[in-house]
Order: C-alpha cells, then structure tokens, then sequence
C-alpha cells in the first residue's frame, strides 16, 4: 500500500520498521523515521519526522539549522523541553511551537521511551512581520473547532490563524465516524498528514486509498484531497500546512 507519485504519497505505517531509521548528529538514545523532507517535487517546504528517544537519550543541539522553526506534538512518554533557559515537560498531547532563533533541548528523563512528531520548516518573513512567539500548549487544553455548517469535522489549531508570524500551521484535524470533506479540496498549501486515530478512506488526486493508525501522507500545492471517515470511533491526522 506504499504509493508515490508527482502529486501525492502515502507511507504506511508497517513500512516504518527498524531497517529504514535513521540516526540524528547531535542526538543520543535516539533514532527517527523521516517522512518528508525538502526534495524537488515532492515534499518542497518541510520535514517531518517520527522520532523514538530511548530513556536518558535527547540532544541538547536539536537542530542544525539556524533559519528553522519547529513544530512538535508529543505521542507518548514524557519530554523535558528546555528553550531559552526555560523547562517544560510535555505528556501525550503536549504541543510546541518553537521559533527560528530560539536555543532549545530535548530529553527523556522518564523510565519509558519518549516517541514525538517532529515537523521542520525554514521561517520567512513578510514586510512588517516579527518571528512568532513561543507556544506551549496542550491538544488536551485546546477546544477544537468545528467547520461552519459541518458539526463532524473539526480542527484543533494550536496557533492564532490570523496571526501571519506564522507561516506554517501544524494541526489536528477531526472528523467523527461518518464524517467528510464533503468536496475535494484544492488550494496552494502543501500537506503533511500523520494519522493518529482511527481510518478513513481519503482522497489524493484522483485515488481513494485506505489510511489507519500510523500511516503518513504527503500532498503537493493543488493535489485534490477529500475524506470520508470509517469505523466506529474519531479519525484524527496531525496536519502541516
């Protein structure tokens, strides 16, 4: 069920076995699965990345690049995140949105692995426009907002859309059993999707595939997409746009 085309791909979580991690430079304990990354046509404006930390393991220089914001949904286990001096600890659901400029670490202290969603985006300003602050914040502590005319589906944002610091948004879209887009979007964002509850069947260009549990997709700008939500509880992705 792995697929990849010029418009669209989908990376099935069976496929993210031991023989295809990877290993970060200044990271200990740590090994990662990556699943996007800047590449001519295909996932042109980010890098995303499952990432398992091994009890004691983390890096106190995550990131190598100087002009990079990230983005980080924690899955299970417990985080020490430490920025500018300041430490925070994140459980399953914790978010942060980290800005470009910001010196930041990230260790397990805990007894069992730390596994987090990673996303990686070089920052660019627009005239006027200051970098983004620091947010801390938790998918337990945002309330989800519904779609207008569309009680269903829904959308956790953990940042201020109005607010254009940000020129990327990393979400948690979700959609109740029976629930839809109910016409194939098209639009100029490019999509990271990580599912993180449930299955669906979606739409990518023009194919309906089957995505559960664990499974990645990446869309390019314009590539037409629709869902249609199954099973017997919520379908829940983890979206970059």
């Amino acid at each position: 069920t792995a697929i990849f085309t010029t418009a669209y791909a989908v990376i099935p979580a069976n496929t993210m076995r031991d023989i295809v991690t990877s290993l970060l430079p200044g990271w200990t304990r740590t090994r990662a699965w990556v699943l996007a990354r800047p590449l001519s046509g295909f996932a042109e404006t980010f890098a995303q990345y499952a990432v398992e930390v091994a009890p004691g393991g983390g890096s106190d220089t995550p990131e190598p690049d100087p002009e990079a914001q990230a983005a980080i949904l924690v899955a299970s286990g417990t985080m020490r995140l430490t920025v500018n001096g300041t430490a925070h600890t994140l459980t399953a659901g914790g978010f942060a949105h980290i800005p470009i400029g910001a010196i930041w670490t990230v260790h397990n202290d805990g007894p069992a692995p730390l596994c987090f969603h990673w996303v990686r985006k070089r920052w660019h300003s627009a005239p006027g426009l200051q970098r983004p602050p620091l947010v801390i914040t938790s998918d337990h502590d945002v309330p989800a907002q519904t779609m207008p005319n569309i009680d269903l589906w829904s959308t956790t944002r953990f940042v201020d859309t109005t607010d254009l610091r940000f020129d990327c948004h990393v979400n948690i879209v979700t959609f109740q059993p029976g629930g839809r887009i109910p016409f194939a979007e098209t639009h100029v964002m490019e999509h990271g999707l990580y599912v993180l509850q449930g299955t669906a069947r979606y739409l990518l260009n023009t194919d309906w595939v089957e995505v559960g549990p664990g499974d990645f997709m990446w869309l390019r700008a314009f590539c037409p997409q629709a869902c249609i939500a199954e099973g017997s509880e919520p379908f829940r992705y983890l979206l970059y746009k």
